[in-house]
């Protein structure tokens, strides 16, 4: 039999195939959001006058103690309980915020709860589930792929290594770093659009590649504040150097930026 048609003719829209948006990058946020790009580039960094890799760790540590006196306890991430929670969850944040992600999660861990539930359920029924999160075909592909992985090579466990995370559908080194400093213990650095997004204001790097980046921080942050750093610099860039309208004049560490507004 023959397409549905209309009486014109045409193919009708029920019988028209879905069009999916792939989630940008490796199922997560690796590049800066089109607010965040136009921000940096208006306001990039100027080159800090005869700053030396020595004097540039100074300054990282300074405006670390700084963002730590004003945002201390204030860090908002995402709600989980288990190690699969923390990893659904952080899918999930593509190209949205922890605090979307967090209304839609409480309904979702009460109806999921293992790896199988995941990898069993009709696509289209983890769609609906996930929709308001947007890129919801692309991410409901990711985590049912994700958790048929876990279940067949990792014994239905979330692993703690970053070579194991990364090899799972739709997991990239955010989301891996994510889960190694939140679940595991470990010190890791995870760069989301306001990780990217200020450290290239503050002139801690000139790059806009989410992994380029990690690495260059790796290098002038002390390892024993990665996890701090990300939780302070993700505040900072909510709470004070917004993407679209900076509060340069209430800034703590305002001296201590090369792209500070007049």
């Amino acid at each position: 039999m023959g397409k549905s048609q209309s009486a014109s003719g045409a193919v009708s829209k029920r019988s028209r195939k879905r069009k999916t948006r792939p989630v940008p990058g490796e199922a997560e946020v690796t590049k800066t959001t089109s607010a965040s790009s136009k921000a940096t580039k208006q306001h990039a960094a100027r080159p800090v006058p005869n700053e030396t890799p020595e004097s540039l760790r100074f300054r990282v540590t300074e405006i670390l103690q700084r963002l730590e006196e004003v945002y201390d306890g204030a860090f908002e991430g995402l709600n989980y309980s288990t190690p699969l929670e923390l990893l659904v969850a952080t899918m999930l944040s593509a190209q949205s915020t922890d605090k979307l992600v967090n209304t839609v999660t409480p309904a979702l861990f009460r109806k999921y709860h293992t790896v199988q539930d995941y990898a069993t359920v009709p696509i289209e029924e983890l769609e609906q589930d996930i929709r308001s999160t947007g890129y919801y075909r692309a991410k409901a592909r990711n985590l049912q792929a994700c958790c048929r992985q876990l279940e067949q090579q990792f014994n239905s466990t979330v692993p703690g290594t970053m070579e194991e995370l990364i090899s799972l559908p739709g997991v990239g080194r955010k989301t891996a770093n994510c889960l190694l400093s939140q679940v595991f213990g470990q010190q890791g650095l995870t760069v989301d659009t306001h990780v990217n997004r200020i450290s290239n204001l503050l002139g801690f790097v000139h790059d806009t590649d989410a992994v380029r980046i990690e690495f260059a921080l790796m290098d002038i942050v002390p390892k024993n504040q990665w996890n701090r750093f990300n939780e302070l610099i993700i505040t900072h860039g909510r709470k004070t150097c917004i993407a679209r309208r900076p509060q340069c004049s209430r800034c703590a560490i305002a001296d201590l930026c090369p792209s500070r507004q007049a």
